[in-house]
């Protein structure tokens, strides 16, 4: 007799997204922001899905949902209009169900910035990959070499080895096409070969935690041809570095999960950038990523469970070299990816290549911080010939993470927050269109615009009679815009995040023996640095209190230093020297550290204005 095995069949229901257009399915006991992630519905959700950062706002148009945590109130800030909105993390289908996503927590940036270079731009070239146009004389009975010993005595150059992807081509294109070829040398690797006059792609990609800005270049002249910026997928599983470190060391299920999203976004950017100029994803034959050591790790499937908790230790600092379909890449077969180097922590090989894009501006002799802020911010110190490096790790409230109405820089977010002439608050939007929310440069354009003019102390509390400031679920809160407020939550949120950049600037100085106003030159890169208003910074206590003209924003440094260690090898040694002469410095084992940040949460105090808020 054959006993019946029971089986539990789990419900299936149907999410409609009537903005995005797209129908997806629900497994029971899945939240909505589960099922989103795993179709690739991109809903913001800072902190991973966790339920504390309140950024994947949905409304429930048609069905019905229950809580997944009885004991957790799933409402979400009600800023934008009347209906009932709900954490996607919180709740889950109780069947078919039409979703609303609030415009704050669409995954959609449209100011993702690559550089400030132009399309055109040129760098010094000294290229790893050489190509050789080459005519092969035809096989007979009495010189039967092979293919490939025929294209050694033609290339005129030592022929170390074939990949096997450019072996197998090879009798294509000498026995059905023209005896007329062009060979593709990496180090007396033949990595390609092609018909005559085909140029040689390589793709130079920014792997941040927030985006990933791809690039495509001439190998041949070192133009770079196209950029492209996208959100990077990761952010689905947590805005944060530690909130995917802790997802990927639930199993090798998870890692893979967030590898497979960094190569989802390499790979998309690869084709967009082919498409945009006529190119396809097989002319491109050698690949460089620079990338914090978290997205270095995840990337490329190492171990990161030591990386995530004190000493914070990398599994290797050094650069790699692998063959790109290894890694699953979508390009040229036989192409190589080169992987910067870090330091050490999490200052990574984007801050290795920052260094390397702008070392002719601190060189000088002069005492340079280098800061690429963002969600983790990563500091340097020159000085005397001695290159100081520390992380310190923001988190992503200086880019509209955990912000209530934050979000990133897409149209309608605040950018601009300022004092009008009548002594009112004027907001700016992206796209000048209507608020919507609150990006990074807006959050600190507010804060600086309410703490100048008395609505924010020096402790970082909201007054509490103001007209500007209203009651929000019992607490108070500034209105900057119909529908989008600043909390007393966000404030504090920004005291950390501005305390922890500048508690790292302060320890760099300690370590160095040097007073604030022995820096001769602060070099602010990246994309939030690239629109935040310095006045501001300095008025709130993120930048330390200098002449203006001593600071230079330089937009995406990571992005030229990884174009260089594309296009020449010279680069890649000079990136070598930097990240190995480095001194890291862990921050958290420095006597004083935690006095200083106590000290650098509140705000300094004001400057006399002529003009008081109304």
């Amino acid at each position: 007799m054959i006993t019946p095995i029971a089986v539990s069949i789990l419900a299936s229901y149907t999410l409609r997204f009537t903005q995005l257009d797209r129908e997806i399915s629900a497994q029971s006991g899945e939240s909505l922001f589960q099922s989103a992630r795993r179709h690739g519905v991109r809903i913001v959700g800072a902190c991973g899905g966790r339920g504390t950062c309140g950024t994947c706002v949905v409304h429930v148009a048609e069905g019905s949902v229950e809580r997944v945590d009885a004991g957790f109130d799933a409402t979400a800030e009600d800023a934008f209009s009347g209906k009932k909105w709900v954490r996607a993390c919180q709740v889950r289908p109780c069947g078919d169900c039409r979703i609303e996503v609030a415009p704050r927590s669409l995954a959609v940036v449209v100011r993702a910035e690559i550089d400030t270079g132009a399309d055109d731009e040129r760098l010094p070239l000294d290229p790893t990959i050489s190509n050789h146009d080459l005519v092969l004389a035809e096989a007979t009975l009495a010189d039967p070499l092979s293919d490939a010993d025929r294209l050694r005595q033609a290339i005129g150059v030592p022929v170390l080895a074939f990949d096997l992807a450019a072996a197998r081509r090879l009798p294509g294109l000498l026995h059905e096409q023209s005896r007329a070829l062009r060979a593709r040398l990496r180090y007396g690797e033949v990595i390609d070969v092609a018909t005559s006059g085909r140029h040689a792609l390589g793709l130079a990609v920014d792997l941040g935690t927030t985006n990933v800005a791809g690039f495509l270049v001439d190998l041949e002249s070192g133009v770079r041809l196209a950029g492209l910026g996208i959100e990077n997928p990761q952010a689905a599983w947590g805005a944060d570095l530690i909130s995917r470190i802790n997802y990927a060391i639930g199993g090798a299920v998870p890692a893979n999960e967030l590898r497979e999203a960094a190569l989802e976004a390499i790979n998309a950017l690869a084709h967009d950038l082919c498409y945009a100029i006529g190119a396809t994803r097989h002319d491109i034959v050698d690949v460089s990523v620079c990338g914090n050591t978290a997205m270095h790790h995840l990337l490329l499937g190492l171990p990161v469970r030591q990386l995530g908790r004190a000493p914070f230790v990398a599994a290797i600092r050094e650069g790699i070299d692998a063959k790109a379909r290894d890694l699953g890449l979508a390009v040229n077969p036989g192409a190589w990816i080169h992987i910067a180097p870090s330091i050490g922590g999490f200052v990574g090989g984007d801050h290795v290549s920052a260094l390397l894009a702008t070392e002719s501006r601190w060189s000088e002799g002069r005492t340079s911080l280098v800061m690429d802020i963002g969600t983790n911010t990563e500091i340097s110190l020159i000085h005397a010939g001695i290159l100081r490096s520390v992380s310190s790790p923001s988190g992503p409230a200086l880019e509209g993470g955990h912000i209530s109405c934050g979000m990133r820089a897409a149209e309608g977010a605040i950018e601009r927050v300022t004092l009008a002439a009548d002594g009112a608050l004027a907001v700016r939007t992206i796209g000048n269109c209507e608020p919507v929310g609150l990006c990074g440069s807006g959050v600190l354009d507010a804060l600086a615009t309410l703490h100048r003019s008395g609505v924010i102390d020096v402790r970082g509390r909201i007054a509490e009679h103001h007209p500007v400031v209203v009651q929000h679920q019992g607490k108070r809160a500034v209105q900057l815009a119909p529908g989008v407020l600043l909390t007393q939550h966000d404030v504090r949120a920004v005291q950390l995040a501005k305390a922890a950049i500048r508690t790292a600037v302060d320890m760099l100085l300690v370590e160095a023996g040097l007073d604030t106003w022995q820096i001769d030159r602060i070099i602010i890169a990246g994309s939030f640095g690239a629109y935040i208003d310095i006045e501001s910074g300095i008025e709130i206590g993120l930048f330390p209190d200098l002449p203006r003209e001593r600071y230079d924003q330089v937009g995406n440094a990571a992005g030229v230093g990884v174009r260089m260690l594309l296009i020449s090898g010279a680069a890649r040694q000079r990136a070598r020297e930097l990240a190995a002469s480095s001194r890291y410095i862990e921050l958290s084992s420095r006597s004083g550290f935690q006095k200083r940040f106590l000290h650098n949460i509140g705000f300094p105090v004001p400057p006399t204005s002529s003009r008081t808020l109304k």
